[in-house]
């Protein structure tokens, strides 16, 4: 990229001659390092957006799930009640009935 007297020329930049120049071949490796970094830089990012993108979907669906559990718990506990129980043995003709006397306790001597 540098003239006989040192100075930086656009048209050998731009004919390609610096490429055969002394100081291309000086800063090869470091250009080589420079460019693998880069690549190292956009092969990371992409990988850092794909696990944002996984995540915010486990997390959406994690949500739904969350709300469907609660969905169904609340519909056990409303359907556990004892009058719908009991609504629900006389709509079916099961010909149970519900206990009239209280339970009691046995009591048995050892």
């Amino acid at each position: 990229m540098a003239n006989e007297d040192g100075k930086i020329s656009i048209k050998n930049l731009l004919n390609g001659k610096f490429i055969t120049r002394d100081l291309f071949f000086n800063q090869f490796k470091f250009i080589l390092l420079w460019a693998l970094l880069g690549l190292f830089y956009i092969s990371n990012h992409f990988h850092a957006e794909k696990i944002l993108r996984e995540t915010q979907k486990l997390e959406k669906e994690l949500h739904e799930m969350r709300a469907e559990s609660i969905t169904r718990t609340s519909n056990l506990m409303f359907m556990s009640k004892q009058s719908q129980v009991s609504k629900l043995v006389k709509d079916r003709g099961l010909g149970l009935e519900e206990a009239i006397t209280p339970p009691r306790q046995i009591i048995v001597d050892r």
